[in-house]
């Protein structure tokens, strides 16, 4: 499988499917339920035409639509009682206080891209807040700041940045299709977080529904919510509905390249120097690196690595800098392509040069793949024994891959506890272990065997990576780290995965939940619960 196909964990492939509902719900509470909507949204935007029950038409395909991974789709055991798709902010305050009235738990999607799936499944009766539709983006470039709502992809705010200006960008996902509600707030970082950081460091305003329905914005819900909700992800404190965010600057030509050495090519040297390189460049330059197995039949394997580059400057001027501090890598100018910011993002999204701007208007990902993600922080250098036990296991397994992201930089100069969002310095690179498959590989019937695969290689790079607790990125959520029941947040088992996925923060983000939903009505698998009250004496 070529590299480029794992950036979004695309294949072609349709699945179409019925299942059905596990969890049972009083018909009359429904209907109650139903009238509750109608009562509290704005009765200037019908909501009527944005609610979908299992009887309407559409209900399962946009059920399907924006569920990304059909591992979990495939597997889920009931499905919503309804669907908001909301075109109105009234409709999502409307979703909270029924839903909490009448009982249902709420999920919020928008782009779909939870690689467990939480947005779109329970296993207790629920409801799916679709926020897709609340897509604007209002951009002023005299403040050089913009208004996105939730529902607007990564994809439509390039393009809208891009459409206003050649010398601004912003610092989030490689993936075009993904939603900016939840993807900014877990820590959404892209090819730009050497030099600007995560998309939540560059967030000045939002706006949040809490669990009484109210619309808050950074005043009015406090600097406490505020640095929750940046990197704590929003569904345990409430809905986004919009970010403003602060555009940051970019050149009119940046440069992007991709080096590929494999072993026989001396790969190995080179992703240990790598290792020393890349978190201590200018924050200028950020090169991922990409290990992806090679078969060339028989026992003829080897490992391909990719060195994947962006710099924020001209290629001669990078050739310089790397013929100074990564000589090793042998970066040619033929090596190098120089282009417009905005098209350095479809470089990145895998699109071939001279793509038109305009598929960063293509809003769903429509071809889709079972998958499973893991992640991980190094702090010290993987040694060369250590990645000659990587390339094995990549040989072994053959369908997954492997990126390590380098920090340094911007990510340096934040403290932990400045945001929700903990991972700061001290840290080498982050790494994402992804496993595909499809349909013609077994498909629902073969996931045990690929989630097995997915964590032989993450117990074989235990030795190496972060430890005690070993962390883990929010965003790609990982229910191996740690998880509750649907309906359940207990405390203890929170400890466990808030430990590894917000380090010191988990406390303090306990706390803010307490203030902001005691009740802890915004719960899933893996949400913060509430602090505990201490025993009166």
């Amino acid at each position: 499988m070529k590299a480029s196909s794992y950036t979004c964990f695309i294949v072609s492939i349709f699945v179409l499917f019925s299942i059905s509902s596990a969890a049972s719900y009083d018909p009359v509470d429904f209907d109650a339920f139903l009238q509750c909507l109608l009562k509290h949204s704005d009765h200037s935007v019908s909501i009527a035409g944005a609610i979908l029950t299992p009887n309407n038409a559409s209900f399962q395909s946009i059920y399907q639509l924006r569920a990304n991974n059909l591992r979990v789709l495939l597997s889920a055991t009931s499905r919503p009682v309804a669907i908001i798709t909301a075109l109105h902010p009234s409709h999502a305050q409307a979703a909270v206080i029924c839903a909490k009235r009448h009982g249902f738990q709420l999920r919020i999607r928008s782009g779909g891209h939870d690689y467990e799936g939480l947005s779109y499944i329970s296993d207790v009766p629920f409801v799916i807040l679709d926020m897709f539709n609340l897509k604007s983006i209002d951009i002023d470039m005299k403040t050089e700041t913009a208004w996105v709502q939730a529902g607007a992809t990564t994809g439509e705010l390039y393009y809208s940045i891009a459409k206003t200006s050649e010398v601004h960008g912003f610092p989030s996902g490689v993936c075009t299709t993904l939603g900016i509600g939840g993807h900014f707030s877990g820590g959404g970082y892209g090819f730009l977080i050497r030099k600007y950081g995560l998309s939540i460091d560059n967030v000045i305003d939002a706006q949040l529904i809490d669990a009484k329905g109210r619309i808050l914005d950074r005043k009015s819900m406090g600097e406490d919510v505020f640095w929750a909700i940046r990197g704590g992800g929003t569904t345990s404190f409430g809905i986004i509905l919009s970010w403003r965010i602060k555009l940051v600057r970019v050149p009119p030509r940046v440069t992007v390249f991709n080096v590929q050495r494999t072993l026989e090519q001396g790969a190995t040297e080179l992703a240990y120097r790598w290792q020393q390189v890349a978190p201590k460049l200018p924050k200028d330059l950020f090169i991922r690196l990409q290990p992806v197995p090679i078969n060339n039949g028989g026992n003829n394997k080897t490992v391909s690595v990719s060195f994947i580059g962006h710099f924020l400057g001209q290629a001669d001027e990078l050739l310089r800098l790397m013929n100074v501090r990564f000589p090793e890598l042998g970066l040619t100018r033929n090596d190098c392509s120089e282009m417009s910011w905005v098209e350095s993002a479809l470089s990145w999204a895998g699109f071939p040069n001279g793509t038109s701007i305009d598929v960063l208007l293509n809003r769903v990902q429509v071809d889709r793949v079972f998958y499973k993600s893991k992640s991980d922080y190094y702090k010290a250098v993987i040694p060369k024994q250590g990645l000659e036990t990587l390339w094995q296991v990549l040989m072994d397994i053959e369908d997954i891959f492997v990126q390590f992201n380098p920090y340094g930089g911007r990510m340096e100069e934040i403290s932990e506890s400045e945001t929700a969002f903990a991972h700061r310095g001290g840290n080498l690179f982050k790494a994402q272990y992804g496993i595909q498959w499809s349909e013609s590989d077994g498909g629902i019937n073969a996931t045990g065997r690929y989630v097995e695969m997915s964590r032989r290689l993450y117990n074989a790079m235990a030795p190496y990576a972060s430890s005690n607790p070993r962390e883990a990125f929010f965003n790609y959520r990982d229910l191996d780290v740690g998880s509750n029941e649907s309906g359940e947040t207990d405390f203890e088992v929170a400890k466990e995965y808030g430990a590894k996925y917000f380090r010191n923060n988990f406390m303090r983000l306990t706390g803010v939940k307490a203030k902001i939903d005691p009740e802890n009505f915004f719960k899933n698998e893996q949400s913060i619960p509430p602090l505990p009250t201490p025993p009166s004496h």
